[in-house]
């Protein structure tokens, strides 16, 4: 074989070991993100919850259900729809589905003085809450928009699929940095339940207030892949999740 032969045969080879190996000629630009660190809280009833670093952030990696304050003080369970609507004071919603990921709250339970989070942790703010976006992959400012952002981030948030969610399309929850968000639905401004409801929708708040009637949260959809960011009443009812101080 010619020096040429053998030079073009090498540069054939070549190509196909590239080709095989397309992940090294060709980088992944957004590779998967892995938090290795877990562990776990107690509230102050003894409920344990599983925890996870993702990135600098400890999060709980469960919903909150505890129905005393830090402070020992009892959580009012409102089942009434208009002693719900017209309330401004703390208070929960014990789901009567056994399934249902942890209890609803209003907003007036994330920022009372009895403190709903377990010793050391706290709700996470808005701000706290783009922490986690940015590192799970939203960029070019889309944390800080309103409405549906980023591309699939609701996806490594969702648990695995088919846990929890309902199935949708080629929308598929992989649970990527074990942030394990489960579908807990909501109780909305009137006192009526959410619809769909459980399995098809979460949401969850941050202590930071929009104005004087609003808050803002986080919104994960059983027919979508990325996150919706806005502010509604305080009298809503949703999950929390908590972050280390």
């Amino acid at each position: 074989m010619t020096n040429k032969n053998r030079k073009t045969t090498y540069n054939f080879i070549g190509f196909l070991i590239c080709l095989l190996l397309i992940g090294s000629c060709n980088p992944d630009k957004n590779p998967p993100v892995v938090a290795q660190e877990t562990g776990t809280v107690e509230d102050i009833e003894g409920n344990s919850y599983k925890t996870i670093k993702i990135g600098n952030q400890w999060w709980m990696a469960e919903n909150l259900k505890v129905t005393k304050f830090r402070n020992g003080n009892t959580i009012p369970n409102v089942t009434d729809d208009s002693l719900w609507q017209n309330n401004s004071a703390a208070c929960c919603l014990y789901q009567n589905d056994p399934a249902s990921p942890g209890l609803l709250y209003n907003w007036f339970a994330v920022t009372d003085t009895g403190n709903i989070a377990p010793e050391g942790w706290h709700i996470p703010s808005d701000d706290e809450w783009k922490e986690l976006e940015r590192y799970i992959g939203m960029t070019d400012g889309a944390e800080e928009q309103s409405g549906w952002r980023g591309t699939n981030e609701a996806d490594k948030l969702k648990a695995a699929a088919p846990e929890g969610w309902t199935q949708f399309e080629n929308v598929w929850g992989t649970n990527t940095v074990g942030f394990t968000a489960l579908a807990g639905s909501c109780r909305i401004s009137d006192g009526k339940w959410g619809n769909p409801g459980l399995f098809a929708t979460g949401f969850w708040w941050t202590s930071s207030e929009y104005s004087a009637t609003e808050a803002w949260y986080r919104y994960l959809d059983y027919k979508k892949s990325n996150v919706f960011r806005t502010s509604c009443l305080k009298n809503y009812g949703f999950s929390i999740r908590c972050v280390k101080d």
